[in-house]
């Protein structure tokens, strides 16, 4: 049944994909946006709506007095931004999808794998916590005022835009020169990687069902390769054939490199592994279809034909060089 979903965001690594995979399946796409993404261009049976995100005034004027079967909020990062949608669409949508994130799971994990049950507990990024705040007050509106919300969590969602390692293109660069890449830990922690395309499946999927309502849901795939099997399938697919990996303690790359050290230390220093039985009890067909072999070779193609996008982060660069010298040191 063909259903009117309004998708704040739809532009971005994970939104754009279902965007385009719910306008396939016949329902009636809106995107509201600030309309300036040229990487990831929308389709034209997708009508557009022209706001900040951010501001709630603009996106009151430009939504006016529209009801929606499903809003699926991409662009909401604080409590006080969700308390907004809250006010914005009470008796307007029958369904509210939050995009939370699995970092506000238990870091680290206790056990494995990590179940929607997992304590929600993240002491060392404010980025988490803030999404953990986010979906209290939600839980609170849906038990209080049975506001219809759905929580998803993704976990490290790619296209071919976003390389998954600390460096990006950097690191391409790096390995292309022969020159030693730093990987974070021992190497050997696994490391949940979900294409876009197949979140697609499992987020559309949850759109307008009613057993959605009033329940979370990570989308993460099965796909959970090490991170120096990661590093090495970027280096293959960028036609390097023995990478020179060089492994650096998380706290140390934190250190050095303070603005990345929070997501590092984070989420990606530990071993994510996710039972994704609820959602398929929802979703049967989700499931990973897209591995990081395949997905590497695709973004690598992808920076190959888009030269504007090699940016080689020169301090980033130079700070590799400090981390590899402290490693060798030792």
């Amino acid at each position: 049944m063909s259903q009117s979903i309004l998708f704040i965001g739809g532009s971005g690594i994970i939104s754009h994909a279902s965007v385009a995979r719910a306008a396939r399946l016949g329902h009636r796409v809106t995107v509201l946006n600030r309309g300036r993404s040229a990487t990831r261009p929308l389709s034209d049976e997708v009508e557009t709506l022209v706001a900040d995100a951010n501001d709630p005034e603009a996106v009151a004027a430009a939504l006016g007095a529209r009801e929606f079967d499903v809003v699926a909020q991409f662009r909401a990062f604080t409590p006080e931004h969700v308390a907004r949608d809250v006010a914005q669409f009470s008796g307007r949508t029958g369904q509210y999808v939050f995009i939370s994130s699995a970092s506000a799971y238990q870091t680290p994990p206790a056990r494995l794998p990590v179940r929607e049950s997992t304590p929600l507990r993240n002491p060392f990024w404010q980025y988490s916590r803030d999404k953990i705040a986010c979906e209290d007050l939600l839980v609170r509106e849906y038990r209080d005022n049975g506001f219809p919300m759905t929580i998803v969590r993704p976990s490290h969602t790619y296209d071919r835009t976003l390389l998954p390692t600390s460096g990006g293109w950097t690191d391409v660069a790096r390995l292309r020169a022969g020159r030693p890449v730093v990987v974070h830990g021992d190497g050997t922690s696994l490391w949940t990687l979900t294409h876009t395309e197949d979140f697609a499946v499992g987020f559309v999927g949850l759109l307008g069902h009613p057993l959605a309502i009033g329940e979370s849901f990570h989308i993460t795939g099965t796909h959970a390769p090490t991170w120096d099997q990661i590093y090495t399938w970027l280096a293959e697919a960028a036609g390097v054939r023995t990478p020179e990996l060089v492994h650096v303690a998380s706290e140390t790359i934190g250190r050095v490199l303070p603005e990345i050290g929070p997501g590092l230390v984070g989420d990606k220093a530990h071993s994510m592994v996710f039972d994704i039985s609820k959602v398929r009890s929802l979703v049967p067909e989700f499931g990973t279809t897209i591995t990081y072999d395949i997905g590497a070779q695709e973004q690598v193609a992808w920076f190959d034909a888009h030269p504007e996008a090699q940016v080689v982060d020169t301090e980033l660069d130079a700070a590799f060089d400090r981390l590899v010298a402290h490693a060798r040191s030792l």
